[in-house]
């Protein structure tokens, strides 16, 4: 997974959180759970119990993913061809609509901020293209085919 140094600093301070204040709130809903009576019939206690295991679940993909991170600089990006990190302007040619986009990792994707993720099928069209280059993206309502108008960070 590639992601910029911003990114893997706000998953550390996630991780962090979730690791230090989450646990123990999870470990406290279950403790004043427990001291509410029979377990076997405590719907509270079953539930904080779901909670804390969802909560595990989170830190250990959360564990993961961060081991595997790789960091991004964007000093050493070609900008030559499409590729993570990158800035793209494409125009649709059937509407001659221009747009641009931020190729980023999953973790980074956010549509409203222009950026769409490296496995997304735009992003995945997109890849390795070049200045002047179509991309054939397949959409739900059928093929749009892209010119690539520009690249850069």
């Amino acid at each position: 997974m590639y992601v910029t140094k911003e990114t893997l600093e706000q998953m550390k301070a996630e991780l962090h959180h979730m690791k230090t204040v989450e646990r123990p709130a999870a470990s406290k809903a279950i403790a004043e759970a427990r001291e509410k009576g029979d377990l076997k019939e405590n719907a509270e206690y079953d539930a904080a119990k779901e909670a804390q295991g969802l909560l595990e679940a989170r830190i250990s993909r959360m564990e993961s993913e961060l081991a595997t991170a790789r960091i991004l600089d964007a000093s050493t990006i070609d900008t030559s061809k499409v590729s993570i990190l990158t800035k793209v302007t494409i125009t649709n040619k059937a509407t001659k609509k221009s747009m641009t986009y931020q190729i980023v990792s999953e973790k980074e994707a956010d549509l409203k901020l222009q950026k769409i993720s490296v496995t997304s099928p735009i992003g995945k069209g997109l890849l390795g293209k070049k200045v002047g280059d179509e991309a054939e993206i397949q959409a739900p309502n059928g093929k749009i085919i892209f010119t690539i108008d520009n690249i850069s960070i």
